[in-house]
């Protein structure tokens, strides 16, 4: 028995010794295979390291005015960047705090966008969305407190010995690097457009800002930034939650993108396409070589329609009016004027030449300027000729004469006999500024005789109004690239929406532009050019092609399209035109006097829900040649024709006539 279990151990023991064998020349085969078969590819890793493919961002497209004048270009600028490949490890909180000094003591700001305060106690910043990321990111609940972040904050970073100051300073950064994807291939852009003296400082110490690099980029510049930038429109960092709704692909969380105006609608053309860099490192983590795997196209070129000089002196014109109105005129009367718009459009292409919202801003300090700009008295911001809607008060007139003779239900000779009162309804008898007597319609636009389109509106009804606004592309879109407000005709089924009873009154109202209906600054200019444009709308526009960004290739042309023709017929355009030019004389003629160009125009003085009186001027010139049309809104400027010295203003720049009053002087009332 002992015999037999001393033959099983020897077995044992002989297996083992095969098994070992057996591995050991494994190893030895492997050995051999990586000195001898594979020693070459070994040698080479490393002495020739690892490759990372990085981005190369591709330069934005420039925006530029009609006749090639640079509105929105690029800068090169310099960033500072972490490139996780040569950062030393655990040595991203040393560095942080070093950089912050460096840039505070040259006043420069970093990246951050951790929403809580900089100072303790801390407290939640920014918005809900950036919040909830944040605690997301932490793995908190959604009750977390401010607290409750500050405490996984030190914990994930290693912040437990810092200061308060130095704690935030740096979570704010090493937030960052996570929110936005730092990684190997991946850089982090610690600061941007930093200063000369800074990247001296941070160059002179390479030998301890291991993986920090001073890396060219781009910057918006805006050599005119005053020139219409609610048109232009901004770029900034993109938002996480507009990064939720992005081309992965193409976006990275730390890009560029547009934000308003021309720059958010021709984003996709001014993007441009970013290349690939192949960079190799070898064993010691330093770059030996770099390799272009895929060129970076640079954005698309946008021509706008907009024209430089016209449009800064379009501008100045409106808030000279406004500013000596609030300065010279009587309360009640357009001392109370707050802001305004003028936009200027040519007649045949649709193409607008000028779009000026007062009061203003410059898009070069856009971002230092933004908290005085959102308290700033009556809303720089806002973009008064595309969002803002007025009523259009007795400016609507020449639509209801073009309605009334092409349906034929009146004639150029046909008069109505204004004593004063409206008195056809017993139960509304709303009343005209004068007494006119019998009265044409050429006439009635001269004096803006309200009874004579109570009249003519009644016997159009509302339907018949509101298919002349479709014509006239009044509360309808009016083909502008950009963010625009389409209003409403005022007609009963917007009231039946609102809950609003619709009565025999409201039609009359309708009539002379009162009521509901509600048109942005650049419908009127539209519905002028238009009236202009004998009955043919056409698309108005901002943007006259998108080119390459070398200008060897036009990418796209905007086209001229019709988008209502009414097929006004010589004698309704005659009988419109003879009314407009007598407006003119009537109305407005104390301002046209002297001036030796025919303009057919028509003022407006629609009241407000707030019970004032804003000032609206529509024009075209030359009335016997139309080449551009005007629309100008003053908001509690009183009379229509106050309004009408911007229009001057505007013609006399545009067609280089130095009749009449100069630009210097200040016309406010007859």
């Amino acid at each position: 028995m002992a015999e037999k279990n001393e033959n099983v151990q020897k077995h044992r023991q002989n297996i083992f010794i095969v098994l070992v064998l057996v591995v050991a020349l494994g190893i030895l085969i492997r050995l051999m295979t990586m000195q001898i078969v594979e020693g070459e590819s070994y040698r080479s890793y490393l002495t020739e390291g690892y490759s990372v493919t990085k981005t190369i961002t591709a330069s934005r497209g420039n925006i530029y005015d009609r006749y090639g004048r640079p509105l929105a270009v690029n800068e090169v600028s310099y960033d500072i960047t972490f490139d996780k490949n040569n950062v030393i490890k655990d040595s991203e909180n040393a560095l942080i705090l070093d950089l912050i000094s460096i840039l505070e003591e040259n006043g420069e700001e970093w990246i951050d966008n951790l929403p809580l305060s900089d100072t303790a106690p801390f407290k939640y910043t920014g918005t809900e969305t950036a919040q909830k990321h944040l605690r997301n990111t932490l793995g908190l609940a959604e009750f977390a407190s401010a607290d409750d972040v500050v405490f996984r904050l030190k914990e994930r970073y290693d912040l437990e010995e810092m200061s308060d100051e130095e704690f935030r300073k740096i979570a704010g950064v090493r937030y960052e690097m996570e929110r936005v994807g730092y990684n190997y291939v991946t850089p982090y852009t610690f600061a941007e457009d930093v200063s000369a003296a800074t990247i001296n400082v941070v160059s002179e110490h390479s030998y301890y800002f291991q993986g920090i690099e001073i890396t060219e980029s781009y910057k918006r510049d805006y050599p005119n930034g005053d020139v219409a930038p609610h048109i232009i429109g901004i770029t900034g960092i993109i938002y996480e939650e507009e990064y939720a709704n992005l081309d992965k692909s193409i976006y990275g969380m730390n890009d560029i993108i547009g934000k308003s105006g021309l720059e958010s609608a021709f984003e996709s053309e001014l993007k441009g396409k970013d290349g690939k860099l192949k960079v190799t490192y070898n064993a010691e983590g330093e770059i030996i070589s770099e390799e272009v795997i895929e060129e970076a196209i640079p954005g698309a070129a946008v021509i706008s329609t907009i024209d430089m000089d016209l449009q800064r002196v379009t501008l100045a014109a409106l808030e000279k009016q406004i500013i000596n109105l609030r300065s010279t005129a009587e309360a009640g009367k357009g001392k109370e004027s707050e802001g305004g718009a003028a936009v200027v459009i040519d007649v045949g292409t649709g193409e607008i030449l000028a779009a000026a919202s007062y009061p203003s801003y410059n898009l070069t300090t856009y971002y230092e300027d933004y908290s005085t700009l959102l308290e700033t008295e009556y809303n720089p911001l806002f973009n008064r000729t595309t969002e803002g809607l007025y009523a259009p008060g007795s400016t609507f007139k020449p639509l209801m004469v073009t309605a009334a003779i092409q349906l034929e239900k009146i004639t150029a000779k046909t008069t109505v006999d204004c004593q004063h009162v409206y008195t056809y309804f017993t139960d509304y008898q709303p009343r005209c500024l004068g007494h006119h007597g019998r009265i044409t319609a050429k006439h009635a636009l001269g004096y803006s005789c309200n009874i004579f389109f109570y009249e003519i509106g009644r016997i159009l009804g509302i339907d018949n109004i509101r298919q002349y606004a479709y014509y006239y592309g009044l509360g309808e879109p009016t083909g502008v690239e950009i963010k625009e407000r389409i209003g409403q005709i005022s007609n009963p089924d917007w009231a039946t929406n609102k809950g609003i009873t619709w009565n025999n009154g409201d039609v009359l109202q309708a009539s002379i532009g009162q009521g509901y209906s509600l048109f942005s600054p650049v419908q009127l200019a539209n519905y002028v050019a238009t009236i202009a444009n004998k009955g043919v709308r056409v698309n108005a526009h901002f943007v006259k092609s998108v080119n390459s960004h070398d200008f060897s290739e036009v990418i796209y042309e905007t086209p001229i399209e019709v988008l209502s023709d009414m097929n006004m017929t010589d004698y309704t355009y005659e009988t419109v035109l003879s009314g407009m030019l007598q407006s003119s004389q009537d109305s407005s003629g104390f301002v046209w006097g002297d001036f030796d160009i025919k303009v057919a125009s028509k003022t407006g003085t629609p009241q407000t829900s707030t019970a004032t009186v804003n000032s609206t001027f529509i024009c075209f010139a030359p009335a016997d040649d139309p080449q551009i049309a005007i629309a100008v809104i003053i908001e509690k400027g009183w009379q229509g024709y106050t309004a009408a010295p911007v229009a001057k203003e505007i013609l006399q720049y545009y067609f280089g006539t130095e009749s009449g009053d100069s630009p210097e002087t200040d016309i406010l009332v007859p």
